[in-house]
């Protein structure tokens, strides 16, 4: 089987987002770090609300502002513009690492290099092309909030294993990670390690365990296309 073939299979990054988001509970507080995961503010399923923060001091954060309305005292944690929906607040910068430390933000979702399958999390790196130089706030947000999850592609683009059984970066948190998505499937993060929680369209399980550094593990969830 062909790695570079499976890689392209499956969810786009709107639709791995769309998972995301569905995921996760009505009236969440969420921070959403820089790259794949700020496309989960686009996909709130009906009915619900996440109130967003970031760490430069907002709460309430609400999505891109169109052509020519941009503010520029408005940006995210990665400098990008925003808005702000009714009834957001603005604080110092240590008040906002406070709600983190503090265990107020329910939910964050990260981008990663690597996962290991007991959770251990290695999202930068300073001597990867195009990687960000510095953890920033990530270390401080595995620590803190109540339920992590990571969206990333399977492998990198020159095929290397991104699910691994023990991460090579230097980790930003360890045993950290609740549960992965990518465009091959939704993975948990268990005592067992990686388990299997939904599969993309036409992905089948062989593929997803040819693609991942570890086991891959399959649970009593339904409707799993594999001859395991």
């Amino acid at each position: 089987m062909n790695i570079s073939t499976v890689s392209r299979s499956g969810w786009t990054r709107e639709q791995i987002a769309e998972q995301v988001a569905g995921d996760i509970a009505d009236g969440s507080y969420v921070n959403l770090g820089i790259g794949m995961p700020e496309m989960v503010s686009k996909f709130v399923p009906n009915g619900r609300e996440f109130i967003y923060h970031t760490e430069n001091g907002l709460l309430g954060m609400g999505g891109t502002p169109k052509a020519g309305a941009v503010d520029l005292d408005l940006i995210n944690a990665g400098k990008k513009p925003v808005t702000i929906v009714p009834g957001a607040s603005f604080f110092h910068h240590a008040d906002s690492f406070a709600m983190v430390r503090g265990g107020h933000i329910d939910v964050c979702v990260l981008g990663a290099m690597q996962v290991a399958e007991n959770g251990d999390l290695a999202n930068w790196s300073t001597g990867e092309p195009d990687a960000i130089p510095a953890v920033g706030g990530a270390m401080d947000l595995v620590a803190g909030v109540k339920t992590v999850y990571v969206m990333t592609q399977h492998v990198t683009k020159d095929e290397r294993f991104k699910l691994v059984e023990y991460c090579s970066y230097p980790l930003t948190g360890s045993g950290v990670v609740d549960r992965v998505y990518t465009n091959l499937a939704v993975i948990d993060v268990t005592d067992r390690g990686f388990m299997l929680n939904r599969l993309a369209p036409g992905v089948t399980y062989e593929e997803v365990c040819e693609a991942t550094g570890a086991k891959v593990h399959i649970g009593k969830t339904e409707g799993i296309n594999t001859n395991a």
